[in-house]
Formats: C-alpha cells, structure tokens, sequence
C-alpha cells in the first residue's frame, strides 16, 4: 500500500518557500499551502485566528500533517495499491482541490462527487495494467491544465511550472 512519506519529498521538491503572488488565486502560500487551506486545518485544531505570519513559520511536522490529513486522506490513499498513482492522484488534489477527485472518478466511470469511497477506490486499485492508469490521470492533469489557463490567461505564466511538475511523476510498479 501507498505511504505518505514517499511522496513527502517530491512535494517539497516542487513548492518552494513563502510567496505571495497577486495572479496566484490561492494568495499567500507557504510551501503549497494557501492561507485559506491554513486557517481551515487550524480551525479545525481549535485554533481561532491564523495570520499570514503563522503560515510563514509553519513546521516541517504541522505542513506534513496538513498534507496527510488534508490531501493524502481526502483520496485515502493508504487504501491504493500503487505508490506512482497514489502519488499523481493526491498531488492532483493538492494542486487543483476537488478537481482532483471528481476529474479522475469521472475517468474511472465511477460516481464524480468528489468523495472516495470504496467504489472509487475499488476502480482504482483493480485497473490494469496500473501504467496505463497513471499515464491516462496525467494525460487528463494536462488538459486540465490547458482548460484553465484557456479560462484564466493570467494562469499561463504558471503552465510551464504546472506542466514540469505533472511530467515529474514517474511510474514504478
């Protein structure tokens, strides 16, 4: 089964510090996580305000369990057989939200409401062969990718970035 801790370092490798980008929607960020992702995980923790300056000291343990509890739960990706598709699934979720559930059930012929369940799941971890999976959730990342910045010209500035990242992953068996 997937482990978290393996895609730890490819996420870290393509977020950088503290930024605060004006095309960036997200506004200010802290190694991919937006100040509205942050409040959020905090709120939940019983925390009543999160300023931007909480996020630029975020630790390495709290930006970890905002990518496990957040992300890497939302697809339950314990439950994926396949390191390489656990990885490019949860990095999709944690560049582009629910887009990044309800893109790849809609793939997978399975209900798109962005929840996985054991359907989803079960569609995931039974296709076969997995390369051809992982290579069809990144063809799909791209033309994603491409949708959104036809949406917003403003994201173009971003795409290369965007698409380096996406073709980053690689798969192992």
């Amino acid at each position: 089964m997937a482990k978290v801790e393996l895609l730890i370092p490819f996420i870290l490798r393509w977020e950088g510090g503290f930024v605060d980008d004006p095309d960036d929607r997200g506004g200010a960020t802290n190694k991919g996580i937006t100040i509205a992702t942050y409040r959020f995980y905090r709120r939940q923790r019983g925390y009543a305000t999160t300023t931007v300056a909480d996020l630029k000291n975020i630790s390495d343990a709290e930006w970890a369990d905002v990518l496990k509890s957040l992300y890497w739960d939302k697809w339950q990706a314990d439950k994926i057989v396949n390191q390489s598709i656990a990885n490019i699934l949860v990095d999709w979720v944690w560049a582009s939200g629910s887009y990044g559930i309800k893109l790849p059930q809609k793939m997978l012929g399975v209900t798109a409401d962005g929840i996985v369940g054991n359907q989803t799941l079960a569609a995931v971890n039974s296709y076969t062969p997995p390369c051809e999976l992982f290579e069809k959730i990144r063809q799909e990342r791209i033309s994603f990718v491409n949708r959104i910045v036809a949406a917003r010209p403003a994201n173009r500035k971003f795409r290369r970035g965007w698409l380096n990242r996406i073709n980053d992953l690689k798969f192992e068996e």
